[in-house]
């Protein structure tokens, strides 16, 4: 091996006989703010029944280590080891077969994955304590196919040709959580209005209690979401709704009757005019049978140099409309916040970066479990971001966030009673890691 060092080329010997080094240093974010915000010892309650043996590993910890296991960037549970190799950060993690235990236990005990999901609801009721609670929560459902190619309990084809699951996930958009998660057979449809109302009622079951009741809820889905069911649910349920709305022959006909006065320019989420792209409300349209105070947007734009166009654009033009009951009289501003649900996209992607494209188990329980599991690591990214970091790092997607903090290795010095953790000073982010642990030791412990 060669290094090139102050313009000289040197020759480095390689010898395995180092001490005190820790590779991802800064995972040990992970589990710290796991534990700071009452995460471990939330589960550690609801799990508490079972551990078999007082000396055994406690079955709380064995969840939050696969959790920092997968926000680490792991996908299957032999991936554990990287959490298990590094004692001095994590303490004593439990073997492959000891976690696969756990895990099995909780998929064969009817209600447990519900206590998985009532601790995840406690450490999520601290952080909105410490960091404040949003004035608006947006509810975004999507749903995404999931690949298997192996004889997997549940896994069926799907409509674009593959085989595997369709999970249907929940995110928050102002505090950027996972709120809940379904995992369903590939035939599942992305349109299921029941399995769109389960998902909904379990991510309003995240919501803290003591906020639900004081702040406003919208529910945010593209065209699947544009059924009669889910719409007179989110009614009931006092919810806002923002759904994609198909472009049917009279959509279209009252389009072509809009005077080019009657649009508006449309914004970027930063309240800007966009250079392209025109909104206008369709106020003649019948809307018959859709729930009271329902109303249809339509945004009109060109397309971009090279795009087709279909038998369906007018001269020229492209167009989206989505069906809403939010009465903001700004609808530029309404199309806006409906454009902005692009972000749940994002939010899978990273998943699937974080356990969630390959479950690993044949059992369907098992992948339930393996789902939520993949939940509580989104999670554990995201307070880490907002409680802990700052720019661009409070940004970042999870790929970029594990090269530049969480994989960054260190050297362990003890003397004595004391021990401190030495990151390499012409690391860039060096001094971020180091604040960030500061500021974990400070967070507020729950009450």
């Amino acid at each position: 091996m060669k290094v090139t060092r102050d313009g000289r080329l040197l020759k480095v010997e390689v010898s395995a006989d180092g001490a005190g080094l820790v590779s991802h240093a800064g995972s040990g974010l992970l589990a710290g703010i796991a534990d700071r915000v009452g995460l471990t010892a939330a589960l550690s309650r609801e799990l508490c029944g079972l551990r078999e043996r007082r000396g055994g590993h406690d079955s709380g910890r064995v969840i939050r280590d696969l959790a920092v296991m997968l926000a680490d960037g792991g996908d299957c549970l032999a991936d554990l080891r990287a959490v298990r190799d590094q004692a001095p950060l994590f303490g004593r993690v439990a073997s492959d077969s000891t976690a696969f235990r756990v895990i099995d236990k909780i998929a064969s005990r009817p209600g447990m994955i519900d206590a998985l999901d009532r601790a995840h609801a406690r450490a999520r009721a601290h952080v909105w304590k410490v960091t404040g609670a949003p004035a608006r929560v947006t509810i975004d459902l999507d749903a995404t196919l999931l690949t298997s190619h192996s004889d997997k309990e549940g896994a069926a084809g799907n409509f674009k040709g593959g085989y595997g699951f369709h999970p249907m996930l929940a995110y928050c958009e102002e505090t950027r959580e996972a709120l809940a998660g379904l995992l369903r057979p590939g035939n599942a449809g992305a349109n299921s209005a029941i399995d769109q109302i389960a998902v909904a009622e379990a991510a309003l079951g995240q919501i803290p209690h003591g906020h639900i009741e004081d702040i406003e809820i919208l529910l945010r889905v593209d065209s699947a979401g544009a059924s009669h069911e889910l719409l007179a649910w989110a009614k009931e349920a006092n919810i806002r709704f923002s759904v994609g709305y198909d472009l049917t022959e009279q959509v279209r006909e009252q389009i072509l009757q809009i005077a080019d006065a009657d649009w508006v320019c449309a914004v970027d989420q930063d309240g800007t005019h966009r250079t392209n792209g025109q909104v206008a409300e369709l106020t003649a349209l019948d809307l018959t049978g859709w729930p009271a105070g329902s109303r249809v947007i339509v945004r009109r734009e060109r397309p971009h140099p090279g795009a087709q166009l279909s038998f369906t654009d007018v001269d020229g033009h492209r167009f989206q409309a989505i069906l809403t009951d939010q009465p903001d009289p700004a609808i530029a501003k309404l199309e806006c916040r409906h454009r902005a649900r692009a972000r749940v996209e994002d939010h899978i992607r990273n998943d699937k970066q974080t356990g969630l494209s390959n479950l690993p188990f044949r059992d369907f329980e098992h992948n339930r479990v393996w789902l939520a599991l993949v939940l509580l690591a989104h999670d554990l990214i995201a307070w880490t971001q907002t409680l802990l970091l700052d720019g661009e790092l409070a940004r970042c997607e999870p790929k970029r966030l594990r090269y530049r903090l969480l994989h960054t290795a260190a050297r362990l010095a003890i003397s004595g009673r004391r021990a401190r953790l030495r990151l390499q000073a012409t690391w860039p982010w060096a001094r971020d890691l180091a604040t960030a642990f500061a500021r974990l030791r400070a967070l507020p412990a729950p009450g």
